[in-house]
C-alpha cells in the first residue's frame, strides 16, 4: 500500500492519525500547564505528566518527520550541512 496518492484510503487514514495524535499532544499541553501552574502536584502526579509528555512528543516528532519527507524538496539552508533531514520551509507551519 502507498501513500504516494494524497486521496488515497491509506493517505486519508494517516492524515487522520496525525490530526488526532497532535489534538492529544495539545490537550495534554494545555492539562500540563495546569497542573504545573498549581503548585501542589504530587511527585507521582508530575512522574505520570512527564511520561504522558514523552509520549506525545514522540508522536509529534513522528507526524513532523512524516510530513516533512511528503513534503516537495527543496535547497539546504546556507547555514545547513545538509544532513539534519527533510528541511521545513516556514509555510509547512500554517
Amino acid at each position: 500500500m502507498s501513500t504516494e496518492d494524497s486521496g488515497s484510503y491509506l493517505s486519508r487514514l494517516a492524515d487522520h492519525t496525525e490530526a488526532v495524535q497532535l489534538e492529544m499532544a495539545g490537550e495534554l499541553m494545555e492539562h500540563a500547564l495546569e497542573v504545573l501552574g498549581d503548585g501542589e502536584a504530587e511527585p507521582n502526579e508530575l512522574r505520570l505528566l512527564a511520561t504522558d509528555m514523552a509520549e506525545a512528543l514522540r508522536d509529534v516528532r513522528r507526524v513532523a518527520t512524516s510530513r516533512g519527507y511528503r513534503l516537495p524538496l527543496t535547497d539546504t539552508p546556507a547555514c545547513g550541512s545538509g544532513d539534519e533531514g527533510p528541511w521545513l520551509p516556514a509555510e509547512a507551519f500554517g
